[in-house]
């Protein structure tokens, strides 16, 4: 019994698409999808019904593009919240487990160990990956001197709060909370689309991207917290890293240019649990989302 993570499926690719019908049965095992499965509700049915029938258990975290307001003729998209919500709906129709759920504990625990918490969660980011000299109001000016910036600038909207900023506080103070309600005995995996530490963004393509990677509040929740994995994806750069005993992995598969297609789609699902198997440099690429 093993628990997989992927994340950055980006199935808006037909090429992206196809390869999930060619992921095979995993038995007992369970898979974390780590965010960015697709904007389209029929692309994340389709995506959540596929990975539940080949898993026994499957855990979701939205990314961005989840939250994404897209615009089709004869289609007026939720925004925020409301397509947050959403989305958790799609995913619990197909038995699919959400950070509004309780967390799960990992079933294959050694007698005698301390029982180990799944918790998948919703953070968002608030631009604070940036410069210390480059005041808030800045740094989408800072990012676009070196031609970096997000689509979420266009799409993600933070209906009902008054920005990203704040609808990321409210998701860290209720989430601050659940995890720290765990007992202190229990070892956790932490799930999130974007990266907990900004010494773990890593760009070297587009380095100014970074304030759209996620908030210098999660810096030490990895101790505090009791990780003994944190899973993240965003930035299209597989790889394994290690800070206090802890291990972080970035667990994108990403755009086609980005993965082997004939290696399959599930050669790229990383081992989390109970061991992993760590990206080669010749698997490290980068495209900004």
């Amino acid at each position: 019994m093993r628990l997989l993570a992927i994340s950055d499926l980006h199935l808006a690719n037909p090429i992206n698409r196809a390869a999930i019908a060619d992921v095979p049965d995993h038995g007992d095992d369970w898979l974390i999808l780590g965010g960015d499965i697709a904007e389209r509700d029929d692309h994340l049915r389709d995506a959540f019904s596929c990975f539940k029938a080949r898993f026994q258990q499957v855990i979701w975290v939205p990314g961005n593009h989840e939250l994404w307001s897209v615009r089709r003729p004869g289609y007026a998209p939720l925004r925020g919240v409301a397509r947050y919500r959403h989305v958790v709906d799609l995913a619990r129709a197909h038995g699919i487990i959400t950070p509004e759920d309780p967390f799960p504990l990992w079933p294959n625990v050694a007698d005698g160990q301390p029982a180990l918490v799944i918790a998948p969660m919703f953070l968002l980011y608030d631009y604070s990956f940036r410069p210390d000299d480059v005041r808030l109001d800045q740094v989408r000016a800072w990012a676009a001197a070196e031609r970096a910036t997000c689509s979420d600038e266009i799409y993600l909207w933070p209906d009902p709060y008054p920005s990203r900023q704040a609808w990321c506080a409210a998701r860290l103070a209720a989430t601050e909370a659940r995890l720290s309600a765990l007992d202190a005995n229990t070892r956790t995996v932490l799930i999130n689309h974007w990266p907990l530490r900004r010494d773990l963004v890593h760009l070297p393509r587009a380095p100014r991207f970074s304030p759209w990677c996620g908030t210098q509040a999660t810096d030490d929740w990895h101790r505090r917290f009791r990780a003994d994995v944190v899973v993240s994806g965003h930035l299209h750069i597989r790889r394994t890293d290690h800070r206090d005993g802890c291990r972080f992995e970035e667990v994108s598969l990403g755009h086609p240019k980005q993965w082997r297609q004939e290696r399959g789609m599930a050669a790229y699902m990383r081992e989390i649990l109970p061991a992993h198997m760590p990206a080669s440099a010749a698997e490290s690429m980068l495209a900004a989302d």
